[in-house]
């Protein structure tokens, strides 16, 4: 069988008798073919804009030209932004993307140490940094950092049996094992693991059953030696519902956390990704995108792909004009309020004074208030807990996670009250 690249590039062909250049440079030239078998072919597109798009448009054109290929009727997966990094863990030894590597994860001094570890582990060191646990919020690398150690360690060794998966994930294999009996091969997957890489761990806090199985494998992978790397959005002490012995193995190892980047890390990773879709980005351009954009990678690198787009969509040169225009739903999704309007949102909700959140009252409303304003200011900023604590009255740092946890517990035991904190959340998100 021809490569999926051959393949694909056959099928542009075929393609170009219906479709004018134009329509084929905007949305196929980013197009790439990551996968072929003798049922489907796998396509990987720049973000995932373009893929419903062409899902939309041109499926049925694209699978006319593999019909006359193949002389018969062949599957197409197309994959939209990160989709190639989860395919290739899906499909376990199928050839994995050079996107998340290493040289292609741009170091600053926000994520210097987690990329430290994660190269470190990569190349055998179980013994010190195990597990080795990183933490942070959305959108700062921690997912790259896991497909690099897995693509660096399969370089080292082709054989070594890395286990990447997605917390949901797990959970969601072990209730499909449990209710078709396959609890043990299930079991023999993971803990036969060389190594077991876990994105997004934060998942299986409150899930009993699922906390019993991780707990079991955790030991049995760790007593072995093999190594272990978790990522999640918060650090073990935080995750209210996870269970003490989970929450002890967790912080046994090294932990490291990821915050939002720098400015200079910001514009590293802008002309990063530019030099990557061979565009020049002038300095005011660069600057305007670092200055405006300033809560995680996925953003710098969805704007410098909008732009690009918008540029060769309509036929004009990058300026700051053409920028501001491509990336302004960007700019207002990454807004990040000003704590002090989170306490007035909140003490409005709860018809008090911000002078009320803020003492000593301990009145149950106010009390509950107050807690809300945590938790809110917490979700919403990069503040840490001592600075929280210095905003109502010099409180200390164990009292303002208490509050976060006593929250995180009623959102997930009422839906009243749930839906009460997404109210405040939207009232402070509507003042942008």
């Amino acid at each position: 069988m021809n490569s999926a690249a051959d393949v694909w590039k056959k099928v542009l062909e075929l393609l170009s008798r219906d479709l004018t250049e134009t329509a084929i440079n905007t949305w196929f030239s980013e197009c790439r073919a990551v996968d072929i078998d003798d049922k489907k072919i796998v396509i990987c597109v720049s973000s995932d804009f373009k893929k419903n798009v062409i899902e939309g448009r041109y499926l049925p054109l694209i699978k006319n030209a593999l019909k006359e290929i193949f002389s018969g009727d062949m599957d197409i997966l197309i994959l939209g932004e990160n989709g190639e990094a989860d395919y290739s863990h899906r499909e376990g030894d199928s050839p994995v993307t050079e996107e998340y590597t290493f040289e292609r994860f741009v170091v600053g001094n926000t994520n210097r140490y987690a990329h430290a570890a994660a190269k470190a582990v990569a190349g055998g060191n179980v013994q010190n940094y195990n597990p080795l646990f990183i933490y942070g919020d959305s959108g700062l690398g921690k997912t790259h950092l896991l497909h690099a150690i897995r693509i660096e360690m399969k370089r080292r060794d082709p054989d070594c049996n890395v286990v990447l998966v997605k917390g949901e994930e797990f959970t969601n294999e072990l209730i499909s094992a449990l209710q078709i009996g396959k609890n043990i091969a299930f079991r023999e997957k993971y803990r036969s693991a060389d190594a077991l890489l876990i994105d997004d761990i934060q998942f299986i806090a409150g899930k009993p059953s699922t906390q019993e199985e991780f707990f079991h494998t955790f030991n049995t992978l760790y007593d072995a030696g093999r190594e272990i790397v978790l990522t999640s959005d918060r650090p073990p002490q935080e995750m209210s519902l996870l269970e003490d012995r989970l929450r002890t193995r967790f912080e046994s190892g090294v932990m490291t956390e990821i915050n939002a980047p720098d400015y200079e890390t910001r514009m590293a990773i802008i002309r990063n990704k530019a030099n990557q879709l061979g565009m020049v980005l002038s300095n005011e351009v660069a600057n305007y995108i670092a200055e405006n954009l300033t809560f995680n990678v996925h953003q710098l690198e969805g704007a410098v792909k909008m732009i690009k787009a918008r540029s060769e969509i309509i036929g004009s040169d990058i300026d700051i004009p053409l920028a501001a225009d491509a990336i302004k739903d960007l700019v207002r999704e990454g807004y990040t309020p000003n704590p002090d309007r989170i306490i007035e949102e909140t003490a409005k909700y709860f018809n008090l004074t911000t002078d009320d959140l803020k003492g000593q009252s301990r009145t149950k409303n106010m009390a509950l208030a107050r807690q809300v304003a945590m938790y809110v200011i917490r979700r919403l900023t990069n503040l840490t807990l001592d600075d929280i604590g210095e905003i109502f009255d010099r409180r200390d740092h164990s009292t303002v996670l208490s509050s976060i946890r006593k929250i995180e517990n009623s959102i997930q035991t009422s839906n009243e009250f749930s839906k009460a904190v997404k109210d405040i959340i939207a009232n402070v998100n509507s003042g942008k």
